[in-house]
């Protein structure tokens, strides 16, 4: 498990044995997990996103894109 992206809208985690990345919008409270094709297709828009961003608003664009996805509550614990 990797802690890849911890922000105020953001946090991902990889699960790099699974090929598998969870991806949580922290303003809405909720996430998914995200597998196989669609996983390695997230994480290289994340990265284009982190390599150009200036704002907090460029990670709020790219997770509006998942938005209809992200269903699962988060629970913190």
């Amino acid at each position: 498990m990797n802690v890849v992206l911890n922000n105020p809208v953001l946090y991902v985690v990889d699960y790099p044995g699974f090929d598998a990345v969870e991806v949580i919008d922290k303003r809405r409270g909720v996430g998914t997990l995200f597998r196989d094709e669609a996983a390695v297709r997230f994480k290289r828009e994340l990265r284009d996103v982190a390599e150009s961003a200036t704002e907090m608003d460029d990670f709020e664009s790219l997770i509006a894109d998942y938005g209809s996805l992200l269903t699962q509550p988060a629970v913190y614990h």
